[in-house]
């Protein structure tokens, strides 16, 4: 899957800011509860990221930057969302089967 430069960037801060992570973490495990469908998770998640990209672009260093640079013109954060949930919640959207007796 290949993300565009600030899903990427957003997921480099992710992975490196552990506190952070666990948060966006805990978050997708409790909306997957609420949200069984990963379609329907997935399109609850994306704008949540893309709010988060533009809070950090006003105290974090590498969004800050890029704003500077790229300014606050909405981009989909819809392949990272998907990404995220294939992730940190594997068992969303996948179908039991039935065991043979």
């Amino acid at each position: 899957m290949s993300l565009n430069r600030c899903e990427q960037r957003l997921y480099d801060y992710l992975q490196a800011q552990k506190e952070e992570r666990h948060y966006w973490e805990q978050k997708l495990h409790a909306a997957a509860k609420i949200y069984p469908s990963p379609h329907e998770l997935v399109a609850r998640l994306e704008p949540e990221l893309w709010r988060y990209y533009l809070e950090r672009s006003e105290v974090a260093a590498p969004f800050k930057d890029a704003v500077r640079h790229e300014g606050r013109q909405r981009t989909s954060m819809k392949n990272l969302a998907e990404f995220l949930v294939r992730l940190w919640v594997p068992s969303v959207g996948r179908r039991r089967t039935a065991r043979p007796d």
